[in-house]
């Protein structure tokens, strides 16, 4: 069922969606303000992915770019609208809808500040089902749908059209360069679809799960009970639906740097009782990738490794991450269809160039009577007709 999302939605769907996003996505302050900015008093209409009509045309939006450039790059507001009409004058259709390409930060924010400037509705699903650093790693793709051709827009009006054809990983080695030269970031609009194309690719009920996490944190502070037991309880009934604690600690060390269009870069998060020697580390591409134990690995890409402040569950990014933090990490299931082996070609840990294999953060066991309920989407002809016009 569809459902109107307003203003003061906005801060509870921020937090989730950034707990979703494993440490990326970009800030999420900066794409609340934006939305709320031009909302105003107004509604977005939220569509549920089951309900869309078969020839509905989406357009999926997004920010790309390194995280820790957004934070001194601020986008000028109408950069993700100006893609979206790029692409629309390129296709010669209009879109029906938006969508995120991920949930994650100010990637679930850039569909609502699109949608709040032009009054379309945004599907409730995302191609992610977290945040990934490079726009090939997409569910759209590994079930048939391509992000040819994507539309680029800069701060200045500059608009790029990008066609590769079938080729994700050569369009986003493209888009990178340009979002490079136009000063780390950019804003685009690709993998434009139909609705049954949505419905077979995307992750579904994103968003509305997003301000549910959102919500359940802030409530249970407001209740002085634990914003944890809130964050389980609320993932239980959903796709993502084990959550294991992985470490609590101090984070002492924080390398990041940023390099080819990526912050990328390692935290290191000590015990804060100094009488313990663990060492525990995680390794960084825009998003959180790896969770090591004294060496070994405990939590790895696809499955959610969010880092949180101890006490409040207030999720932190890994441009956010500061020496000295008190943290708790968590590691969250994906849903099945994140974890087929075409999936994890996309964004596994090999895709990352990772050595060690995917293993689910809650064991093999109950990852296999899961994946036993999931039907992989079948991937058609790939042809992505309903962008092809």
């Amino acid at each position: 069922m569809s459902w109107e999302l307003t203003a003061a939605d906005l801060p509870d769907l921020a937090r989730g969606a950034t707990l979703l996003g494993t440490g990326g996505g970009g800030d999420p302050y900066i794409g609340k303000m934006l939305v709320e900015q031009v909302l105003g008093t107004r509604s977005i209409t939220i569509l549920d992915p089951d309900e869309l009509a078969d020839d509905l045309f989406v357009i999926p939006t997004a920010q790309m770019g390194a995280p820790t450039v957004m934070i001194e790059k601020i986008p000028a507001g109408f950069e993700p609208t100006l893609a979206l009409r790029t692409l629309e004058e390129h296709l010669g259709r209009q879109a029906d809808a938006t969508m995120p390409i991920e949930c994650g930060g100010i990637n679930s924010m850039i569909p609502l500040l699109v949608a709040a400037e032009t009054g379309l509705p945004v599907v409730d699903a995302d191609g992610m089902g977290r945040a990934f650093p490079e726009l090939s790693m997409e569910t759209f793709a590994v079930y048939g749908v391509h992000g040819s051709p994507l539309a680029l827009a800069g701060e200045r009006g500059e608009r790029v059209i990008i066609d590769t054809g079938d080729d994700d990983r050569q369009m986003e080695w493209l888009a990178r360069g340009i979002a490079i030269r136009l000063g780390g970031v950019a804003h685009i609009a690709e993998y434009a679809m139909s609705g049954a194309e949505v419905k077979r690719t995307a992750v579904p009920r994103t968003i509305s799960m997003a301000l549910a996490l959102g919500r359940a944190i802030r409530l249970a502070r407001e209740a002085h009970t634990s914003p944890f037991d809130a964050i389980e309880a609320t993932l239980s009934t959903t796709l993502y639906s084990h959550v294991r604690e992985l470490f609590v600690g101090k984070v002492s060390d924080v390398e990041r740097r940023t390099t080819d269009g990526f912050a990328k870069g390692r935290a290191v998060i000590s015990p804060l009782d100094p009488a313990t020697h663990d060492r525990f580390e995680i390794a960084f591409q825009n998003e959180n990738l790896v969770a090591r134990l004294n060496g070994e690995v405990v939590t790895i890409v696809p499955d959610l490794i969010c880092v949180v402040d101890h006490e409040t569950a207030e999720p932190i990014t890994t441009e956010g991450l500061r020496y000295g933090q008190r943290v708790r990490v968590l590691g969250i299931s994906t849903p099945a269809m994140m974890r087929t082996p075409a999936a994890l070609q996309a964004f596994g840990p090999t895709a990352f160039g990772l050595s060690e294999p995917f293993a689910p953060v809650e064991g093999e066991v109950a990852a296999a009577e899961a994946a036993s309920r999931f039907t992989s989407p079948a991937p058609g002809a790939g042809t992505n007709q309903g962008a092809r016009i």
